[in-house]
Parts: structure tokens; C-alpha cells; sequence
């Protein structure tokens, strides 16, 4: 029997000009034949998707057809064909809120509280609807239109996850750098508050133009946002209202269970009774100091999507997320990450790692041979700098030393520090700590550093002393989807 193949976008969607790309999808315009709407299609390209990358993609469509709300960009439509799927979305073309600040004759406190008011009202709808949506920064503001006054829209719903109630738990670690909440940096269970948090650090940059943590650095980034370590300074702050500021202290409060909810905020007085209580004055400094902020941004990004689109080029995979209505982030200081599996992956990677060390450890050669490539190549000693293929090499000493060792080693991996290399490899450092049975039948343990190689203990086999074996393990590049080991890994083993 025939497969059917769906061809519904195709029948009923005329595609035009495309108006955004990222690693694995584009965006266009497009029009329903039927009526002349128009929409945007995000085109995913499902031939270059893992099958964790389905399930985020599902997840997306999911949440997005549950938000329907004047201040979030509406997915409309959901469609599979063959080796692409289409996200039919709202078509905006305001273009970001940050750059409509920029590009006003007046701007004020005022019209700052307006803007967090929509945004307020779009993460509100979210927290009833069970939605959080963990990527709140500039980028995924937008405006519908270029008229005066257009509505903002909560674009971006590809990091969004479902909770219960006020569910707290730890859902990964996800985010922007800068926009990232301190119970997510700690890797604390955590909920709805962390878009309070990123309200904050967006209300604070509507105000001045700059954000309230930043450093070049990321781990002192993440060390000022963990101590909440941002202040007022002068002279730019001495012009916004104690309100404002009171509001800002409120959203970004380290302790989540005391932060300010959607709903409060938006009843606070800077909000609620903005005619009265936020400044009218024009806030020519902020404009100013905004224009710098969006050139930052803009420069990061390009720079990044240019390193995403060469290494994508080439065949690799790119660790970009994707994200919803009309663009795409890319990975800078302003680039969503989204670590939701990689502590998953990474213990996978320390297990076979250890399970690796045992089997050398304990001469199984044949487990040996199912996690390494057959045509693994290693640097020898004994070579004189050559390159040494295959596992004939390490065979030899599988069977001439560490198979006539009876007595069990055991090995675990301490302090383990990974760096992933794309989808299908990383390298993993480290401290060993093996345990195994001297001579006199005494248990031992024996910690070795991971940068260095250290001999174990002399073994006497048959009466006659063979050479300390060195193991080499201060990197492993792994395989993650044959977990075996890849060309150019340290795993050889050598005699002094």
C-alpha cells in the first residue's frame, strides 16, 4: 500500500520573501491562498533533526496553540510534510520593540511602563495557562506593526515549558546569560518567578539603556546576578521615579519566593496608575545609551550566526536553538542557551568513561572493543611520534598482562569537567580514583590526577614483572550516538 504524503501547506500556502534564517530553519512570508492572509511560516527542516529535537519541536507547537492572547505572537497553523514542517505564525513586521525606542522623538518612564505592561500581560497569560517561557529578552519583544503605537508581542516559545500550578523543579538549565535568574544559576528547582526576574532586567534596560548586570566575563556575570548585585547609579538614575525603582528591587529579589508575581506587578502603582506616578520627562540619555546596547547585540549576533552558518556549512551540527514567530537568536552574550539534556548527556559521557577505565582496568578486552572505534589511532611512546591505528596495539597488552590479573579494579571519575563538541562528541577531564587489591590482599585506593599519567601498582604475573602500565586519561572525545571512542582520542595505553 502507497504511503500518503500530506501536501496541505502546499496546497494552501503561497510562500514569498523570507524573513529570517537559523541553523536548521527559515522563515517567509507567506499568504493562504483561500483568504490572503498573511502569515509567517517558520520552515523546519525535519531531515537535519535529532529526535530529542522532535520532541522540543512538538513541545513548542504544543504551548504555542495553547497561548491566545493580543500580546503574543499566535501560532495559527501546525503542519507535517515530507522532511519539512510549518509553523504558521502571526505576521509582524514592527520589528523589535528595542529598535522602535531607538528610532522615537519622545521617549519617556512613562511609555517604559507601557511596554513592561504589555509584556506584563503576555507572562501573565502564560503563568494561568501553566506556560513559563524561560528566554524573556529583548529579541522576543516585537512589535505588530510599524504604526504608532502598535501592540507589543511575546514572540519565541522554543525554550517554553509546562508546569503545574506553581510547580517548582528543576527543568534544565536554560536561558540567556544575562537575562538568567539566580535560582537557575544555582540550579535550583525553580518555576514562574524566573520570568519575573527577566522582566526586571528588561525594565531596568527600558529605563537606562543599559543592562543592571554585565561583565565580558560569563562566570563573573553569573557570580553578580547570583548576589544580586546591581545598584542606581548616578547621574542617569537620579531622574527615575522611587516607583519605578521600587518595582525593579521587587522583580529582581534573589529569594523567587518572595519576587513579585505578573499579577502584582501589574497592580503596582508605576503601572496601574501610571499617569500619575511615572515621569514624562523625554529620557534623551536612555535613547543614547540604548542605540549602543542594540549595536552590541546586533554586532554579537552577526558575528555568531556567520560562525553558525560556516560550521553548519561544513556538516556539523549547530547547537543553535530555534526559536518561533519571525527570527532567529544566535549564540552570543544575547544567545538563548539550552542545556535541558546536556547534565543527562554529560553522565552518560562519565559513565562509559569510568565503564572504559574498568575494562582497561580489569583487562576486558571485550568490552573494550564495543566502546572504542576499531579504527581508533593513538600517539605511542614506542612509535617515535607516529600515529598508531587500530586496537591490534592494545590488544597485546589485554592479553599477555592485564587478563592474568584476577584481582577486580574498580574506577570512579571525580570532579569531571565536559565540554561538549557539537551533538556527537566532547572531551571530558577529570580526577580517577581507583580501588583495587595489592599484592598482600590489602584494598587500596588510589587517586590520580586527570592531567597527568600515573602508574598503578607493579603486577606480578607468572613470577615475572612486567613494566608499570600508564594510562593517558585526562581527555576521552566520546561518541555520543555509538558512545564509542573517536579518532584522536587519549585512550592508549603505554609502557614506561
Amino acid at each position: 500500500m502507497a504511503t500518503v504524503i500530506c501536501t496541505r501547506f502546499t496546497e494552501e500556502y503561497q510562500l514569498y520573501e523570507e524573513l529570517g534564517k537559523g541553523a536548521f530553519s527559515v522563515v517567509r512570508r507567506c499568504v493562504k491562498v483561500l483568504s490572503g492572509q498573511e502569515y509567517a511560516a517558520k520552515i523546519i527542516n525535519t531531515k537535519k533533526l535529532s529526535a530529542r529535537d522532535h520532541q522540543k519541536l512538538d513541545r513548542e507547537a504544543r504551548i504555542c496553540r495553547l497561548l491566545k492572547h493580543p500580546n503574543i505572537v499566535r501560532l495559527h497553523d501546525s503542519i507535517s510534510e515530507e522532511a519539512h514542517h510549518y509553523l504558521i505564525f502571526d505576521l509582524v513586521t514592527g520589528g523589535e520593540l528595542f529598535e522602535d525606542i531607538v528610532a522615537r522623538e519622545y521617549y519617556s518612564e512613562a511609555d517604559a511602563s507601557h511596554c513592561i505592561q504589555q509584556i506584563l500581560e503576555a507572562v501573565l497569560h502564560c503563568h494561568q495557562m501553566g506556560v513559563v517561557h524561560r528566554d524573556l529578552k529583548p529579541e522576543n519583544l516585537l512589535l505588530a506593526s510599524k504604526s504608532k503605537g502598535a501592540a507589543v508581542k511575546l514572540a519565541d516559545f522554543g525554550l517554553a515549558i509546562e508546569v503545574e500550578g506553581d510547580q517548582q523543579a528543576w527543568f534544565g538549565f536554560a536561558g540567556t546569560p544575562g537575562y538568567l535568574s539566580p535560582e537557575v544559576l544555582r540550579k535550583d528547582p525553580y518555576g514562574k518567578a524566573v520570568d519575573l526576574w527577566a522582566c526586571g532586567v528588561i525594565l531596568y534596560i527600558l529605563l537606562v539603556g543599559y543592562p543592571p548586570f554585565w561583565d565580558e566575563d560569563q562566570h563573573r556575570l553569573y557570580q553578580q546576578i547570583k548576589a544580586g548585585a546591581y545598584d542606581f547609579p548616578s547621574p542617569e538614575w537620579d531622574t527615575v521615579t522611587p516607583e519605578a525603582k521600587d518595582l525593579i528591587n521587587k522583580m529582581l529579589t534573589i529569594n523567587p519566593s518572595k519576587r513579585i508575581t505578573a499579577a502584582e506587578a501589574l497592580k503596582h502603582p508605576w503601572i496601574s496608575h501610571r499617569s500619575t506616578v511615572a515621569s514624562c520627562m523625554h529620557r534623551q540619555e536612555t535613547v543614547e545609551c540604548l542605540k549602543k546596547f542594540n549595536a552590541r547585540r546586533k554586532l554579537k549576533g552577526a558575528i555568531l550566526t556567520t560562525m553558525l552558518a560556516t560550521r553548519n556549512f561544513s556538516g556539523g551540527k549547530s547547537g543553535n536553538k530555534k526559536t518561533d514567530g519571525v527570527k532567529e537568536s544566535s549564540e552570543s552574550t544575547n544567545t538563548t542557551i539550552e542545556d535541558e539534556d546536556t547534565r543527562v548527556r554529560k553522565q552518560d559521557i562519565i559513565k562509559v568513561t569510568e565503564q572504559l577505565i574498568e575494562a582497561i582496568s580489569n583487562g576486558d578486552f571485550e568490552s573494550y572493543t564495543k566502546m572504542c572505534d576499531p579504527a581508533v589511532t593513538a600517539f605511542e611512546p614506542e612509535a617515535l611520534g607516529n600515529l598508531v591505528e587500530g586496537l591490534d596495539f592494545h590488544r597485546f597488552y589485554f592479553e599477555n598482562l592485564w587478563s592474568k590479573n584476577s584481582k577486580p579494579v574498580h574506577t570512579t571519575i571525580l570532579n569531571p569537567h565536559i565540554h561538549l563538541v557539537g551533538d556527537e562528541a566532547a572531551c571530558i577531564a577529570y580526577i580517577r580514583v581507583t580501588q583495587y587489591i595489592d599484592a598482600n590482599g590489602t584494598p587500596r585506593t588510589c587517586p590520580i590526577r586527570g592531567d597527568q599519567s600515573v602508574a598503578p601498582p607493579r603486577r606480578e604475573v607468572a613470577d615475572r614483572p612486567f613494566p608499570p602500565l600508564r594510562l593517558p586519561v585526562h581527555t576521552h572525545q566520546l561518541n555520543f550516538q555509538s558512545q564509542r571512542v573517536l579518532e584522536g582520542c587519549a585512550v592508549a595505553l603505554t609502557t614506561n
